[in-house]
């Protein structure tokens, strides 16, 4: 069993083709969204939500913990949960303060993290490299993390039909977090 997330979306430009991608393969995922991506794009969160995905809070505009004061980043995660109203969340590159996660598990907030990163993001990584970082670090139960923007589309739109027909047939079926 594996985890499908993605992060940064909803944006028009690849999330659409990320929802065709697992409705043709019968895949449900978490989609770690940006408040104000969701605000700009209320259309494309619903029909995440309608297609029977999860959704989580990624903050308002992705920032990292460790770049802002305690009270900015809270106020920040707690805009986004005014669109995203969920109760998991991913901390922007996993970055956050001990202050900052104490407050938001007291908020009732269940922290998502992964094992697999495919760094399809990069500017760095080539496709190849990508579909090889899933091959290469999957174990059962991984949380694997790929980004559903622009920065990722690219790589994205090679390493993830890819990746999902190579963990099917290493006999990996595909979970939902709960």
């Amino acid at each position: 069993m594996v985890y499908l997330t993605f992060d940064d979306g909803p944006i028009p430009e690849v999330t659409p083709w990320v929802l065709d991608v697992l409705d043709k393969y019968q895949i449900k995922a978490t989609f770690f969204c940006v408040g104000d991506n969701v605000r700009k794009h209320p259309s494309l969160y619903r029909q995440i939500i309608e297609k029977g995905h999860i959704t989580g809070n990624h903050t308002f505009n992705h920032i990292q913990g460790w770049k802002h004061n305690t009270n900015y980043f809270i106020d920040n995660t707690q805009k986004a949960n005014s669109y995203i109203q969920s109760p998991f969340f991913r901390p922007p590159h996993g970055h956050i303060l001990h202050s900052q996660f104490v407050f938001l598990k007291k908020k009732g907030y269940k922290f998502i993290m992964w094992d697999v990163v495919t760094r399809d993001y990069s500017k760095y990584m080539t496709p190849e490299k990508v579909l090889n970082n899933v091959k290469k670090y999957v174990r059962d139960g991984s949380i694997i993390v790929f980004h559903d923007s622009l920065k990722a589309e690219k790589n994205l739109r090679y390493a993830l039909p890819l990746a999902i027909e190579w963990l099917k047939g290493e006999g990996y079926s595909f979970g939902l977090i709960h």
